[in-house]
């Protein structure tokens, strides 16, 4: 069986993201495994004015219902750190 819900409610943080509801909130994606695929992670985020990606808005990685999607896309994170002959 997965574990694909964690909470820390010591987290000075918790909940990180401003209007997620605390019960329903993992903490198992702390910092999301995605941010690396950019505008492909299926999140909702934006870019500042200076190109830096921001997910401050996005709950994606922390909805239970979306650990099985991650896990699928973390495969496609795997391949982008792959050394390149």
């Amino acid at each position: 069986m997965p574990c694909d819900f964690v909470q820390n409610k010591d987290c000075e943080y918790f909940p990180c993201h401003a209007g997620a509801d605390p019960e329903s909130f993992s903490c198992l994606f702390c910092y999301c495994p995605l941010y690396a695929l950019g505008e492909n992670c299926g999140g909702s985020f934006s870019y500042t004015a200076d190109g830096i990606k921001d997910c401050s808005r996005c709950l994606r990685p922390h909805r239970r219902e979306n650990y099985g999607d991650i896990c699928e896309k973390l495969k496609l994170v795997m391949e982008i750190a792959k050394k390149q002959p």
